[in-house]
């Protein structure tokens, strides 16, 4: 199925036969962590003379889950994560389909230290993404760092000091269009800032003016074989009433 979309005054097309998943499924087994959670559990609910268990006896599977939306897998999350009121991503994400553009970088090693930046730290910069931006104006960010090996779908993250984003580039990226960023990292953040979350801020304009409609996407995984470039997304986010939501960023290629 072929639909028309309208860009910045340029027409595309849009091939829904073929969708791109770039989450990671959630799992029990060497599923990836961040945060200093363990493991997601999902196990049968049992109770006297029950088990929700086909393979122990029952009519049915009913499983209970447990996991954290921000330590175990890719999710999306509103400014309701660093703010104080209560604030629901399922509240304020009310369309989901955008014209986004895929780029990988390379993050860039510092060889300074700038406040809670250490040297040896690893930074995706505005300069890597500014021209892409300029041209393509994107509602949906994606990027991709490099190495982009498999390990992402099942890497440990806690204690490990991941990359992460550089405020200027979320501040540039949210004054020129870009509602929804997504990343294959765990945070856009440094891993311990003592708290500044100056990436998080800058986008959501936070605590200024904040933007509620804006999303965050993070622990997203975008196979090698997808190409840069120009495409439309479905951010499909499960309906919970949370700052942060499991969720499956779909992608489909644009045609001409």
């Amino acid at each position: 199925m072929i639909v028309n979309l309208t860009h910045n005054n340029k027409n595309y097309r849009a091939d829904l036969t073929n969708p791109i998943d770039i989450s990671i499924p959630l799992s029990t087994k060497n599923n990836p962590t961040a945060w200093y959670v363990e493991q997601p559990t999902i196990k049968p609910v049992q109770s006297e003379g029950f088990i929700g268990s086909v393979k122990a006896g029952s009519s049915v599977n009913f499983r209970t889950i447990f996991f954290n939306p921000h330590g175990h897998g890719t999710h999306t999350e509103c400014v309701g994560h660093i703010n104080p009121e209560i604030t629901s991503v399922n509240q304020q994400v009310k369309n989901f389909h955008f014209f986004a553009l895929v780029v990988t970088v390379t993050p860039r090693k510092i060889t300074s230290k700038t406040g809670t930046r250490e040297i040896g730290d690893f930074i995706v910069e505005l300069d890597m993404i500014q021209q892409l931006l300029d041209t393509h104006k994107p509602k949906a960010l994606i990027i991709r760092t490099l190495p982009n090996s498999e390990e992402k779908l099942h890497k440990q993250y806690s204690n490990t000091n991941p990359p992460y984003i550089c405020h200027k580039l979320m501040e540039y990226a949210t004054n020129n269009g870009v509602e929804h960023f997504l990343i294959d990292l765990p945070s856009i953040d440094k891993e311990r800032d003592n708290g500044e979350l100056l990436a998080h801020k800058a986008f959501w304009n936070y605590p200024e003016n904040p933007f509620y409609d804006k999303t965050i996407t993070e622990f997203i995984y975008v196979k090698n074989e997808i190409s840069d470039g120009c495409y439309l997304l479905n951010l499909q986010v499960a309906p919970f009433e949370n700052d942060a939501s499991p969720s499956r960023p779909v992608l489909y290629p644009l045609i001409g």
